[in-house]
């Protein structure tokens, strides 16, 4: 339905949806993407029909194998992609999330349709209780705000002593700046807002490949919870 003239946004695509129109655009079949990625025929056809998800390291070496960027699969092309645009809008929530999984961290980047962005926001399960579990302190260009929804959060930075956050309590920092987030004593997970900004136009690329050290196994089997994003429903 159109409203002053002009068509109302769609929902965001989901990973079946880009992916199948990536292989429309490029004339490939599936038995082609299939060769082209290394993913069986049957696992591609359940991924766009939003049966199926892939875990980080799957998606990481589908953009490999086909000379992407990981971003690129996230993202619709769009002849107007290369201008500059004055009114963009995305609408989002953790069902139409791009999730990715890792052993102590479930990410959901929201809004991940909307390419060269300067802000990332995520929502983030954080299960990791202790340094050792989280492993060396993350650094990365640009400045980032976490505000948390609940449980409870240590903040850990290179420069300063550790602080523990509240629900409804907020931080700010430099990102470049050594830093880990914690589950603080006493809470089994904690959930946050947060959202990074940076004048790197790839930002989100970067983060992709932070988490390459925290990667675990995700949900990539038939009957594993689908990851994916989803229309119905909030991810599990």
């Amino acid at each position: 339905m159109a409203h002053g003239g002009r068509a109302l946004p769609t929902s965001p695509p989901t990973l079946g949806a880009l992916l199948k129109g990536l292989r429309a655009r490029e004339g490939w079949t599936l038995k082609e993407m299939s060769a082209k990625s290394g993913i069986p025929v049957s696992t591609l056809s359940k991924i766009e029909h939003d049966r199926l998800t892939l875990t980080y390291d799957k998606l990481q070496a589908l953009a490999r194998r086909l000379g992407m960027r990981m971003t690129d699969l996230f993202a619709e092309e769009s002849e107007e992609a290369a201008q500059p645009v004055t009114a963009r809008r995305s609408l989002g929530d953790v069902a139409h999330s791009v999730r990715v999984e890792t052993p102590n961290y479930d990410y959901y980047y929201l809004c991940t349709e909307l390419r060269r962005k300067r802000m990332i926001p995520v929502v983030t399960k954080i299960r990791a209780r202790s340094a050792e579990q989280f492993g060396e302190l993350v650094r990365h260009s640009g400045e980032e705000f976490l505000y948390v929804l609940s449980g409870r959060v240590e903040v850990q930075t290179e420069f300063y002593d550790p602080v523990t956050l509240e629900p409804g309590q907020a931080i700010y920092i430099d990102s470049s700046m050594g830093h880990a987030y914690l589950a603080a004593t006493g809470c089994e997970e904690a959930e946050v807002l947060a959202v990074m900004s940076s004048a790197e136009e790839e930002l989100m690329e970067s983060l992709l490949t932070l988490h390459h050290g925290q990667r675990g196994a995700g949900a990539e089997n038939e009957n594993d919870p689908p990851a994916s994003p989803r229309r119905r429903g909030g991810a599990r």
